[in-house]
Parts: C-alpha cells; structure tokens; sequence
C-alpha cells in the first residue's frame, strides 16, 4: 500500500516540471497503467506487436517528452495517460495502413513485415479515431467522456470528478457519445 499522498507529492513535481518526477511516479501507479493497457489491448487483435508493459512503456517515453503535465490528482494522471495510450495505438494503426501503401519506401516482401493490425482492424480503429475528432467539435464535453470512460477506463465517478460534473450527466454524455460513434463509425466504415 502506497503511504498517504505519496502520488499526489509526485503529481505536484510533476506540474511544476522536475524532471525526475515522472521517473518516482509511475512505478507508483504502474500496476494501474498496465491494466490500462490490457483494457486497451484486449480490444486489438490476438498477438498484437505491443503487449501491456510495452504500451506502458510507450506511454512514458512519450510523457517523458512533455515539458510539463497538467495532473493534480491521480485520476487526472491517469486520464492523461490513457489518452495517451489512444494516440500510440492510432499511430501503430496508421502505420499498419502507411505500410500497406508502401510508406514511400521500396517494397518488402511481406513475410518481413510484421503486421499488427489486419486491414479491417485498422480502419477501424482509425474510423473510431476520426469519430472521436469529430465528436469534439460538437460535442466537446461529449468526446471527453469517451476519452476518459473508453481509453482511459476511468469509472464514471472518476470521470465525473476530472471533469467536475455529475455521474447523471457523465452518464447521460457517454450513452448519447457511444450511440453517436456507434452510427459515425458504421457509416465511416461501409464507404
């Protein structure tokens, strides 16, 4: 069990950009990332290149990078981080596609190729991405429940308190969000 305001001490260093801060915090809350990372990995294909302490790890490098991160509590770390997670799955999912195309490179025969997404898999989760985008645009409040409910896998009075609402209304976003994408992704995905 972690002593008392432990992580909180961390996050403030954090804010105030030590540098080695990341470095205490996210042994800290490193048994939450990877199971953030099976959550979103159990949504990816069978053998998928990155197993849950690889995403964990892209995870750092990438906050590791930022100068500065805006988390004063753990919830908020973790909503960061999971979003986090989002842009590093979409990525490899763009790379997946990149590669099919040829990248501009010469080709490769493709058993050289490791392949971590099928095609379909692929567009999906950049059809669900693009959604995601567009869903900000006219649903801000909307689209960040989905962030922070879908990616994150923060429960919905984490995320009430992150965004400073209500669970009704947490509730309310993410059923009227989940349909929406449900409809955009469908549409997206039959062109």
């Amino acid at each position: 069990m972690l002593p008392p305001g432990q992580v909180t001490q961390w996050l403030m260093k954090l804010q105030a950009g030590e540098e080695a801060a990341l470095d205490h915090l996210m042994p800290l809350l490193y048994e939450e990332l990877r199971g953030m990372a099976r959550q979103h990995l159990r949504r990816e294909r069978p053998g998928h290149t990155l197993n849950p302490t690889a995403l964990v790890n892209e995870v750092y490098l990438k906050l590791a990078r930022q100068r500065q991160i805006e988390a004063a509590h753990r919830t908020e770390f973790l909503a960061i981080a999971g979003g986090t997670m989002r842009r590093i799955l979409v990525d490899y999912a763009r790379t997946r596609k990149r590669l099919k195309r040829g990248g501009g490179q010469a080709p490769l025969p493709l058993d050289e190729v490791a392949c971590f997404l099928t095609d379909a898999e692929a567009d999906e989760v950049l059809a669900l991405d693009e959604a995601v985008e567009r869903l900000a645009g006219i649903d801000p409040r909307g689209s960040q429940v989905v962030q922070y409910r879908f990616y994150s896998g923060l429960t919905v009075e984490e995320t009430a308190q992150v965004l400073g609402v209500s669970t009704r209304t947490v509730k309310r976003d993410w059923l009227a969000a989940r349909a929406w994408l449900r409809k955009e992704v469908a549409r997206d995905l039959s062109l």
